[in-house]
């Protein structure tokens, strides 16, 4: 049973490196915005009330949030453990996860925290942009996300720091190099033995 959580700003990689990680690890990758997507797809009751935060432009609550997380951490699949992508963001949301963590006697095993300089995210998110023809990636609305990431989440790795519980990974290199990084940090925990082969 392998539960992580990976954190890292806009531009770390943090999407592309979790999924690989879930996959080596056989675990369900849980990201916030699949998560809504999902939730209003099936029409819930909770995705009924985040589609209509979302269609007013506003972010979801915390509350709404850590209620819809909760439901898919309840999933059969996540039985085995999970990997977090966006969640918790804030103080408020690791709050809400230590309950429902402590409620079914579990914790995290590991926080991955993507070390990335502010300058290499803010050029790989351009690039991104201009790959995909993102025209709402501009230096200034990703100056303004990466403002609200060291606000708002970076905080919360001095919590999880305390606990000993983060791996601070390089997140410059090539995918594989970052996977690679990874993997030997959290097998040097002794999790995910022979899964990561």
């Amino acid at each position: 049973m392998t539960r992580l959580l990976i954190v890292g700003p806009q531009g770390s990689g943090k999407g592309t490196q979790g999924i690989r990680i879930a996959e080596a690890f056989g675990i369900p990758a849980i990201s916030t915005g699949d998560v809504f997507r999902g939730a209003v797809a099936a029409g819930t009751d909770l995705g009924r009330q985040v589609k209509a935060i979302i269609e007013a432009g506003d972010l979801v609550p915390d509350e709404l949030t850590s209620a819809i997380v909760r439901e898919r951490l309840s999933e059969p699949d996540a039985e085995g453990g999970f990997l977090l992508d966006g969640y918790p963001r804030n103080l408020v949301q690791v709050m809400h996860l230590d309950e429902f963590l402590e409620g079914v006697d579990e914790a995290l095993d590991a926080v991955i925290e993507l070390d990335v300089p502010r300058d290499e995210s803010i050029a790989r998110i351009a690039r991104r942009a201009a790959e995909q023809g993102r025209s709402d990636d501009t230096e200034e609305v990703i100056a303004n996300r990466l403002a609200i990431y060291e606000r708002e989440t970076a905080p919360i790795l001095d919590i999880y720091r305390t606990r000993g519980v983060v791996d601070r990974i390089d997140g410059v290199g090539t995918l594989d190099e970052i996977t690679d990084r990874i993997i030997a940090s959290l097998q040097a925990r002794g999790l995910g033995r022979g899964a990561a082969a």
